[in-house]
């Protein structure tokens, strides 16, 4: 089964825990705090794996969870960090935030890595918070939650020309004749309902990699029939191959084929018209193919070079394999479209952003007021609530973030609710 588009939940390992601890021997005089980090939480990393070829793996698991670090302990010995958690996906993944859409990462080359969920930070032990004003705390930090995130996984695949054209106009038999590739063919429409990647080698010794793609129809950008599924493997070949059945045998003009097919690329992605594009005229060993070619010239720019071909017979395809393998060594690769500039990867472009308040505040039916907010809620689980002093500690940040005096404003009075997370607070002026 092809599997080319799925959505997982991955989530970063927590950080360890710090510890409370003090240190009584002997002949250490004024031991004092010994607790130690805990260690880094483990990242969930993607790695490209060649010997993937489709994402159905992900079918039968969509939850990744890496490990978390380990808690420190006494005598200033801190936890060890997580090993991060390495998932296996096949070349020509692109990594999508589900919420935002956002581009994490696109996967292509062999061993490539990307960290998709970091691990949190280990919470640091009571010997961190020593200072002269209190030699000995009894404070510590729980470990950094890892981030989560739903992400979408789409696959395009990784070939250098792609076969596109009507349903039944004969790309499946011409990938099979070109390549070593096994591709389903049938003479009825849809015969193909997944790509093929088959290798093709000239005699001139010149070889790249073909894909033949689902046959698209009219409406395919906007799902119509399997195009808009499919669509997407085209944006990383570098040459298109325009194939179009001269015999006319399903009732329809050549010409009107080859402007269809092209508006839809160009309604699916407009950057697919910035592709050179070969002109394919498949069955001409058929009756009136002859006829047909000519009227079809005729309506084509003087430049425009078709190639006359019979993929049943063979006729005609060393002269097509060979400007194939022309055009592309003078074409270049195209950027993905969420790609930047092709050099941004020797920059660094620095980004503004205003700095939020790290929290929100809202009301809920019954009045009381809810925290939410990324800042709030990391600090809050990294907060021992079991000791006096780490309270303290959360109550003064909560200040110093102004989050008492947001709350005045908003009209909180003595008593009142306060609810962050799952959990409950009074609040008092």
């Amino acid at each position: 089964m092809f599997v080319d588009h799925v959505k997982v939940y991955v989530k970063g390992g927590d950080g360890g825990d710090g510890m409370v601890a003090f240190r009584r021997e002997k002949y250490v005089p004024n031991g004092g705090p010994a607790g130690g980090d805990g260690g880094k939480g483990a990242d969930i990393v993607f790695q490209v794996d060649e010997g993937l070829r489709t994402l159905m793996d992900f079918r039968f698991k969509r939850i990744f969870k890496a490990e978390r670090g380990t808690h420190g302990m006494s005598k200033n010995q801190h936890g060890a960090k997580a090993h991060d958690t390495i998932i296996k996906v096949p070349p020509g993944t692109v990594v999508k935030d589900a919420e935002t859409g956002e581009t994490i990462a696109d996967l292509v080359e062999e061993g490539q890595l990307a960290v998709i969920a970091r691990g949190g930070r280990g919470g640091r032990g009571n010997s961190r918070f020593a200072t002269p004003q209190n030699p000995a705390p009894e404070l510590s930090e729980k470990g950094e939650p890892g981030l989560e995130r739903n992400v979408i996984l789409e696959l395009k695949v990784l070939a250098d020309v792609g076969l596109v054209g009507f349903p039944s106009v004969g790309k499946s038999t011409l990938l099979s004749v070109v390549t070593a590739a096994k591709p389903k063919i049938g003479a009825y429409h849809f015969t193909t309902i997944v790509p093929n990647l088959g290798m093709v080698q000239t005699e001139d010794q010149r070889s790249f990699v073909m894909a033949d793609l689902p046959g698209l129809i009219e409406g395919a950008h906007e799902g119509i029939g399997l195009g808009h599924q499919f669509l997407r493997h085209i944006e990383r070949t570098r040459v298109i191959v325009h194939i179009i059945d001269m015999s006319g045998m399903e009732g329809r003009d050549p010409y009107e084929d080859y402007v269809t097919i092209n508006e839809e690329l160009k309604q699916y992605n407009m950057r697919l018209t910035e592709r050179p594009q070969l002109i394919v005229a498949n069955k001409m060993d058929m009756p009136d193919a002859e006829e047909n070619l000519e009227e079809f010239r005729k309506k084509l720019p003087e430049d425009a070079k078709v190639f006359p071909i019979s993929a049943l017979s063979r006729k005609g395809l060393n002269n097509l394999m060979f400007a194939v393998a022309d055009l592309l060594e003078v074409t270049p690769e195209f950027p993905m479209e969420d790609e930047a500039d092709p050099d941004a990867a020797d920059t660094v472009l620095y980004k503004h952003e205003l700095q939020g308040d790290g929290f929100d505040i809202s009301r809920d039916p019954d009045g009381a007021f809810v925290l939410s907010g990324y800042a709030i809620e990391r600090m809050f689980k990294m907060t021992d609530f079991s000791r006096e002093d780490s309270i303290r500690r959360f109550a003064r940040q909560m200040r110093g973030m102004g989050i008492d005096d947001a709350l005045r404003e908003r009209g909180a009075e003595n008593g009142d609710t306060v609810r962050l997370l799952e959990f409950e607070f009074e609040f008092t002026d």
